[in-house]
Order: C-alpha cells, then sequence, then structure tokens
C-alpha cells in the first residue's frame, strides 16, 4: 500500500526529523542555484509534495528573483495540492500547480524545459530499474545546462553509487553529492547537463510508487 502523503509531511514539523535535515539541504542547494543565475528561469518540481523546498527558497528570496522564476510543481495528491497552491497565491509567483501523475511523460507536455529539476522524495519509493530510467529521462525535462537535483535516504540495498552512475551515464556532471547529512541517512546530489537535451517522448512510464 502507498503511505499517506498527506501525513507524511507532518515530519517537516519537526527541525530534528531526518526530513527537515534533507530539506535544509536540498534548499540549500535551490538558493546556490537560484544565484548562480541570471534572467528567466523555469522550474519542475517533480512529485513536488507541498512545495516546501522550492516554495520555503522563494519566500525568503528578493522580490527581483521571486519575479524571474516561473514553473511548475507536479502532485498527485490534492490535497497537497491545496497547501501549494495557497503558498503560491501568498507569494505571488509564477508557478503552476498540476494535479497528475508525475510518473508518465505525457503529464510534462507544456511544462518543459526547465532550468532546474527537483527530484525530491521519490528514489526511495521507486525501483532501482525506475530509479535508473528517471535518471535518463530526466534529459527530456531539462533545458540545455539544466541542473538536477535528487535525493535518496539509505535502505538495505545502497544505490546511491548507482544513481550517481547512471546520472553521469545520462549526460550529467556531478556538481555535489553529500551524504549522512546531519548524521542522518540522507543524500542530496546535484547534477548539471552537459550534453544535449532531449525530446519529450509521450505515453511512456517513467516509475510508479511502491510504497
Amino acid at each position: 500500500m502507498v503511505r499517506d502523503y498527506v501525513r507524511w509531511h507532518a515530519a517537516y514539523d519537526d527541525p530534528g526529523s531526518d526530513l527537515s535535515a534533507r530539506l535544509r539541504l536540498v534548499q540549500g542547494a535551490i538558493r546556490d542555484w537560484l544565484t548562480s543565475t541570471t534572467g528567466p528561469v523555469r522550474v519542475l518540481s517533480v512529485c513536488a509534495g507541498q512545495g516546501h523546498d522550492i516554495l520555503g527558497v522563494l519566500a525568503e528570496a528578493e522580490a527581483a528573483d521571486r519575479a524571474r522564476v516561473s514553473g511548475a510543481l507536479v502532485e498527485i495528491e490534492a490535497a497537497n495540492n491545496d497547501v501549494s497552491r495557497h503558498r503560491i497565491a501568498d507569494l505571488g509567483v509564477d508557478l503552476d500547480v498540476v494535479h497528475a501523475d508525475a510518473g508518465l511523460t505525457d503529464t510534462y507536455e507544456g511544462l518543459v524545459p526547465a532550468d532546474l529539476v527537483l527530484l525530491s522524495g521519490i528514489m526511495g519509493n521507486i525501483s532501482a530499474e525506475d530509479i535508473e530510467r528517471l535518471a535518463h529521462t530526466s534529459r527530456q525535462l531539462c533545458a540545455p545546462g539544466a541542473t538536477v537535483i535528487w535525493t535518496r535516504g539509505v535502505q538495505d540495498l545502497d544505490l546511491v553509487p548507482d544513481i550517481r552512475r547512471w546520472f553521469t551515464e545520462a549526460g550529467f556532471e556531478e556538481l555535489s553529492c553529500v551524504e549522512w547529512i546531519e548524521g542522518t541517512g540522507m543524500r542530496v546530489g546535484v547534477n548539471r547537463l552537459v550534453v544535449a537535451p532531449e525530446p519529450l517522448v509521450p505515453g511512456q512510464t517513467i516509475f510508479t510508487f511502491y510504497r
């Protein structure tokens, strides 16, 4: 059974939780990316949940930076989308909330290419085969030189070395990979596309959550 991904967000209320530790590092990576860019940029958050990562950063950003960010948060849980929409309205940022299955390429028609692709909270809930497919399919979501931020917690099967290799094979250079964040089992990777993006291929399944 797939877990309750609305109640799951309650862990963010505890600053000492593993999820909060991961969130802080992901937000730091987003801030670094935003600082390194100029002009209009597009963000795509895959399985966005309540948007804590990108919306948290934009809430603290300068008005000029908020104004140049557009993009979409893709999430299948309607209650999570309601939270994101309220936060977006309060911030006045140009982000759309898309209620759809993020595991299907058809979902991304009209949403890509993006300059920043967030893959947070996905890879611990899908199979190794799906993670490999996601790493390679990310090229279809990216603009030239786009940055991808991904996460993976410690599990019985440590796939992080494989994930790093899969992104390299897909044409991404690794900018960083931080492990054991704040003493937790959380890891966060940041990669940049160094080959040409691929066109979006419709009708494909990228991944399916098993929990």
